[in-house]
């Protein structure tokens, strides 16, 4: 029994470190004036200017006594003053959800229950070398020049218009080149094709915006990206590495020695 409690607690603690990882992951982008960030007792927003769902993410902590209703009133309309028009809401576990639940619904947001798989795995069992696929070579993003590179191809992958990437590349900018970060350019034959990115955080290596041009996929260098990432955090003494899963990459991580460990369930919102 005791065995089976400890099992359950570990459990509990990667579940936690898992949902803490992708928190602090967006709350390390305040740095560029394109950013709003907010942290107060009940809510805590990442506001990025980008019309997409998770580059704008608000966080129920905890909920006041009263005065529920007037708390998401008085932030949805902020959201709509300052134009946000797409967002996700996420509600940390122990706040009553269906209090919060009936409040976004009635503005107009969406329930996606297991929108993502959160996913772990072992580091300290990576193989030492895995070859890389014909032609493709990882790069470090360590300059202006390749993180444009690597903004457009995530745009491709996102859905994200070109107009919009200057404003990315500028709220990266400002973060991502010192750790906790480390972004990663696949190159094809010379061509950018995939993108990759480390986050560092509670305790393990969160692996993020994982993407592959439509025409370089099939080969994988998803696979050989997101490895690329995991076996620098290795290198850095972490052991646990994290991430949510997709439907589309959920198959190439497990072949990777990824673990499920839950479901991520949010509330998402797109105005106009």
């Amino acid at each position: 029994m005791q065995d089976i409690l400890k099992g359950l607690s570990e459990i509990n603690l990667l579940k936690a470190a898992i949902k803490a990882n992708w928190k602090n992951y967006h709350y390390c982008l305040w740095q560029s004036p394109n950013v709003e960030l907010s942290i107060n007792p009940y809510l805590t927003w990442l506001l990025t200017g980008i019309p997409d769902h998770f580059m704008n993410l608000v966080v129920c902590t905890k909920l006041p006594k009263d005065g529920v209703e007037d708390l998401i009133e008085n932030a949805m309309a902020h959201f709509r003053e300052i134009n946000v028009t797409r967002l996700s809401w996420l509600i940390e576990e122990g706040v009553p959800a269906n209090e919060v639940k009936k409040h976004l619904l009635a503005y107009g947001l969406t329930l996606r229950e297991s929108f993502a798989t959160e996913m772990a795995a072992d580091l300290t069992s990576l193989p030492e070398n895995m070859p890389l696929p014909d032609g493709l070579s990882i790069l470090r993003v360590d300059d202006h020049e390749t993180l444009k590179k690597w903004i457009h191809v995530a745009s491709i992958n996102f859905g994200v218009t070109e107009s919009l990437e200057d404003i990315w590349c500028d709220f990266f900018e400002k973060a991502v080149f010192d750790l906790p970060f480390q972004t990663y350019l696949a190159l094809l034959n010379g061509k950018p094709v995939a993108t990759a990115q480390l986050f560092l955080s509670a305790g393990v290596a969160g692996v993020y915006n994982v993407t592959c041009i439509p025409q370089a996929r099939g080969r994988g260098i998803g696979a050989a990206i997101t490895m690329a990432s995991l076996l620098d955090a290795q290198k850095m003494g972490y052991q646990v590495g994290i991430l949510q899963a997709s439907q589309s990459g959920y198959k190439v991580y497990r072949q990777l020695g990824f673990q499920d460990y839950g479901k991520l369930s949010v509330f998402l919102w797109k105005h106009k």
